[in-house]
């Protein structure tokens, strides 16, 4: 029941200083980083290179799976038939294999994810240069983001940022940049 009361203090509290924000004039805005981060036409160019850049290893290595599938389905038909020799050169062909696959898996998902973490941690950065040029152009006090539970449409800047992206992204297209 003490938390109860402690937890309505706290709104009433909040909401006193929200409208004393608000009467002293202040210009609030909220952006939603992670749909900026999903719908920016930057993010989507990020993921087209990503994935032209990693497509040709992953055919490879599907390609690659494909032909340890034959050995050990050509190991699991005719292994029986196969002189001990034959059959242990074929096994250890099928160890050895699966061992290049497993390193070149490792190989290609670190290699992914540094290179996606360097691609979004540039968009990061210049969604933030964005939000802070919108809110110096149109005179905002201040502007939040993540921690948000609720912001009206009245002070929900998420479409402006990401049509401030989309401008931009279509200039540079336009440019060739």
């Amino acid at each position: 029941m003490r938390r109860l009361y402690v937890g309505l203090l706290g709104v009433l509290a909040s909401v006193a200083v929200m409208g004393s924000l608000q009467a002293a004039g202040l210009k609030i805005g909220v952006v939603n980083a992670p749909k900026v981060l999903e719908q920016a036409p930057q993010a989507e160019a990020a993921r087209i290179r990503l994935e032209q850049e990693f497509s040709p290893r992953d055919k490879a290595m599907q390609a690659s799976q494909k032909e340890l599938k034959n050995l050990e389905e050509r190991l699991g038909r005719d292994g029986a038939i196969m002189s001990e020799t034959e059959r242990r050169k074929l096994e250890r062909d099928i160890i050895s294999r699966k061992r290049d696959l497993k390193r070149e898996r490792e190989e290609f998902t670190e290699d992914l994810n540094i290179r996606r973490n360097d691609a979004f941690e540039k968009l990061r950065q210049r969604v933030f240069e964005v939000i802070v040029n919108l809110a110096e152009a149109e005179k905002y006090d201040l502007i939040l983001s993540d921690g948000v539970v609720f912001a009206s449409d009245n002070v929900d800047v998420t479409e402006t940022v990401i049509q401030r992206l989309s401008s931009e992204f279509k200039a540079k297209s336009a440019s060739g940049k």
